[in-house]
């Protein structure tokens, strides 16, 4: 466990391979695979490197599927309840849908995400109370600045959580000066925050200058204690996915970096195979090249590219290349590529790559082709939903405690969508099967969901509608131009029959 006291080391040793992790796969996600990947290749710094960034596309792959379209939250009650309208409330002043992406991409490379729920200020006093009024804020913490407290029979288990940052005191000051940064720390534990500050001194630092390593030094002040009322940690983990027997999770870059240290490898070799001939030297036959005094040729192949050639038999002037077995070249980064999207569970048509899917193929056709992801997706959105549900769970604890609240606390539901879009042609089919036929929408929800129109909007144009038809009805009955008796008045018309029939009585 953490230990945050004079004369430790921070960041704590037992977390360090950890939090260089972190620090690997997101340089990896921004595309940097040469700060990585440069410690296997140091006889090649002077060559070319080409990467590919698959990293990125994996990581944001999963966070695009898993929230992409939002989560949509319930209360278990009516739309118009009050605890439904709290957990929206709460949702939308927040922006989660932004929040939670955010923290589903962190989640594919670092493996860890953390949420923290308080009451106050978003800008903690910066901005005048009309412009930031106190509510309940969710938001994300840095997986590197958070160290969970385990229990000493489960190590799975979190009792509670350090946050320690560090800060620069003075700017001007040379890094390496003692006591010029000072550690925060924030314990969260069931019931209350613990706040305490230390000073630090820098040990190690990388070429740049930026501190890495520190060490603590005394503490400054006492650590002051704020009661929550809730009587569990502020603080929620969610794990990308997990074992049993450790809290930490498991990211999705890790187990493929040899994949893609091998595929950036083989691009660079390709690159440098096709930069080196795309100027080839000329190979002629002897006498072409003009002669110095002493009969020897005049000419520098590198300069020149052209050199003389001795045979047997006539040479034929040729360029000097050499294919380098780029077919085999090829080949290899596409099994290497296969490779990266079988292990990360991602199929080629999720990429549009090779068989897309979208030529002559349902929705239900292209959901199977992308089984694997769905089933990845699965997984991680069954520990997000249990983490999201105790993120709402401490919110709603935190405004009855502060005595704003006026409904009763609920266990939310989450409802996430598959990420794909949706084959309206196969749905509609589907529900005339299952109604017989049935009318399942009116025509305002129509005209709504498919001109994104809202009920008002959706009114009016069913109203022009109707004014059209109206218009158009005179013109559509087209006149009995083979019975002009039809233009007569009803009433002539009864006297004619009535003459008629009894002009065919007297005949009789």
């Amino acid at each position: 466990m953490a230990r945050f006291e004079k004369g430790e080391f921070f960041p704590p040793v037992e977390h360090q391979d950890r939090i260089d992790r972190y620090k690997q796969n997101k340089i990896l996600v921004q595309g940097n695979h040469w700060e990585i990947f440069r410690k296997h290749n140091v006889s090649k710094k002077s060559q070319m490197y080409v990467s590919v960034n698959l990293a990125g596309i994996i990581a944001k792959k999963s966070a695009d599927f898993l929230i992409g379209d939002g989560v949509q939250i319930s209360a278990g009650k009516e739309d118009n309840s009050k605890e439904q309208l709290a957990l929206e409330r709460i949702k939308d002043s927040n922006d989660l849908d932004i929040l939670f992406y955010e923290s589903a991409l962190a989640n594919a490379y670092r493996g860890d995400s953390f949420f923290k729920v308080r009451y106050g200020q978003e800008y903690a006093g910066m901005y005048p109370v009309e412009f930031d009024e106190p509510r309940v804020i969710i938001e994300t913490v840095n997986a590197e600045t958070v160290f969970p407290i385990t229990a000493k029979h489960n190590k799975n288990l979190i009792t509670g959580y350090h946050i320690a940052i560090p800060i620069r005191i003075n700017e001007s000051e040379d890094v390496t000066k003692p006591n010029n940064y000072k550690l925060q720390v924030e314990t969260h534990y069931a019931g209350r925050v613990e706040y305490s500050e230390f000073y630090l001194t820098v040990i190690l630092s990388d070429a740049y200058g930026y501190p890495l390593e520190y060490k603590i030094e005394e503490q400054i002040g006492e650590t002051q204690v704020v009661e929550t009322g809730v009587p569990v940690p502020l603080v929620v983990h969610v794990p990308n996915f997990s074992l049993d027997d450790s809290w930490e999770g498991l990211d999705d870059l890790t187990e493929l970096k040899p994949l893609f240290d091998e595929l950036n490898n083989r691009l660079s070799q390709v690159a440098s195979i096709l930069d080196k001939h795309s100027n080839p030297a000329l190979a002629v036959p002897m006498g072409i090249l003009v002669e110095d005094e002493q009969g020897r040729p005049m000419f520098n192949v590198q300069d020149s590219k052209v050199f003389e050639i001795d045979g047997k038999q006539d040479i034929v002037p040729q360029y000097v290349t050499w294919n380098g077995q780029l077919i085999e070249c090829y080949s290899e980064i596409d099994r290497l590529i296969d490779l990266i999207l079988i292990t990360a569970e991602i199929p080629a048509v999720a990429l549009g790559k090779g068989d897309s899917g979208t030529s002559g193929s349902s929705g239900l056709a292209i959901k199977f082709r992308l089984n694997s992801l769905i089933s990845k997706i699965k997984r991680k959105r069954k520990y997000y939903e249990k983490g999201l549900r105790r993120v709402f769970v401490l919110a709603q604890y935190l405004e009855h405690v502060v005595g704003v609240a006026d409904y009763e606390i609920v266990q939310p539901k989450f409802h996430f969508t598959d990420g794909l879009d949706k084959d309206e042609m196969e749905q509609a089919n589907m529900m005339a099967v299952r109604t017989g036929g049935a009318v399942t929408m009116s025509q305002k929800t129509a005209i709504m969901k498919l001109d994104n129109l809202t009920e008002e909007q959706a009114e009016a144009e069913i109203q022009r509608i109707e004014e059209e038809q109206k218009a158009q009805a005179p013109a559509m009955a087209s006149p009995n131009i083979f019975n002009e008796e039809d233009d007569e008045p009803e009433e002539d018309q009864e006297d004619k029959k009535e003459t008629e029939k009894e002009d065919s009585k007297g005949a009789e």
